[in-house]
């Protein structure tokens, strides 16, 4: 096997704790011996459990075998967090070799683990499928350089790019297969948020009920606190924000706050409309680092006037519903020139069912 090979494999691993390890970066790691055998795998599972280097190692172990190359994702950690640093648990076992995909933005991080391998005599690469393994952790890194989450802006929409029907119907846009998809997309996020509009038309549950998993955070934008006590996304299951401006009333705001796993957040609100970019720092805080977009053509075009989304899903129905007055997937105030507009670069497309689904980096202001 060749030096690709193997870290295709760490990040086959990496990839299987995807939505578990947040805020911690998922990481995959693969061991041979000086034979070139592999002799031991790891992935890290879970944020407060071992990292992939040390479940790696313990697999050597369990073989008896003598570790020569590590394969990993990301670069070994070099400080104490809630485990020891990797780069030292390398060197105590004695490998000669380490192949990283790249180094770690992290501040604690940054360079630190590779110089303390090479102090200790290990020969050390970087860049192997780096641009794999920033795609495999574009939450993580968004977060950790900006400390703001990762904004994915997901939508259904009919061939004729239409997100519900003149009349108002806007369900039943895509198959069975397509809101598997959806939920799974829930699970991999933090958090996922709606607007007000959303909840009135669909009262949705906003749950991950069709995958296993964690439920994300559940964020509805509510301005004038208009949302039922009765909705769906208020109910147990999962904590839900409700973010609100300074002139919601007062006593809508107690009752939310009475219910179970129901927080009010107060936003400025700037000519009517949530300051969103403060949310985004405050979600950033509480070390969130994605946030999947679910919300309506308002909601979507403030999130993108406002250039703050990193990554589109589009979801698309091959059906058309016509109507000059139907809703488009992004409202707002949009783009006055078709050039550049903002620019998508697609990387990835797949089928569901009778649907299709079309992702894409937004690379204007890409970090």
């Amino acid at each position: 096997m060749t030096d690709l090979e193997y870290m295709q494999q760490a990040l086959a691993l990496a990839r299987q704790a995807e939505g578990e390890t947040s805020p911690n970066p998922m990481v995959g790691c693969v061991i041979t011996d000086a034979a070139g055998n592999i002799v031991g795998r790891g992935y890290h599972h879970k944020a407060g459990e071992a990292h992939a280097e040390v479940n790696a190692l313990a697999d050597v172990r369990k073989h008896k075998a003598v570790p020569h190359t590590a394969y990993v994702t990301l670069e070994p950690c070099s400080h104490f967090g809630r485990t020891g640093p990797c780069c030292d648990a390398l060197l105590r076992a004695g490998i000669k070799r380490v192949v990283a995909a790249q180094e770690d933005p992290n501040p604690k991080v940054c360079g630190q683990g590779f110089a303390r391998l090479r102090a200790g005599g290990v020969q050390v690469e970087v860049g192997l499928c780096e641009a794999e393994a920033r795609h495999l952790n574009e939450h993580f890194l968004r977060w950790v350089t900006t400390r703001r989450p990762f904004v994915s802006l997901k939508y259904a929409m009919t061939l004729d790019g239409k997100l519900a029907t003149a009349a108002g119907d806007g369900k039943n846009v895509t198959g069975p297969e397509a809101h598997v998809e959806s939920h799974y997309l829930r699970k991999t996020h933090d958090a996922i948020l709606v607007g007000i509009g959303t909840v009135l038309a669909d009262d949705p549950e906003l749950t991950t009920r069709l995958v296993p998993g964690k439920n994300p955070l559940r964020i509805v934008l509510d301005s004038q606190a208009r949302l039922p006590l009765t909705a769906q996304v208020l109910q147990g299951g999962a904590q839900t924000l409700v973010v609100v401006g300074p002139a919601a009333p007062a006593a809508k705001l107690e009752l939310l706050a009475q219910l179970p796993e129901v927080e009010v957040l107060t936003l400025p609100a700037p000519a009517g409309k949530l300051d969103l970019g403060k949310l985004l720092d405050i979600l950033g805080e509480r070390k969130l680092t994605s946030l999947l977009v679910e919300g309506g053509s308002q909601v979507h075009g403030s999130f993108v006037d406002a250039g703050l989304v990193d990554r589109i899903y589009a979801f698309i129905a091959p059906k058309v519903v016509g109507g000059a007055a139907a809703l488009t997937p992004i409202g707002g105030t949009g783009l006055a020139a078709m050039l550049p507009g903002l620019p998508v670069a697609v990387d990835a497309t797949k089928v569901l069912g009778k649907d299709f689904l079309l992702t894409g980096r937004v690379t204007a202001g890409e970090v």
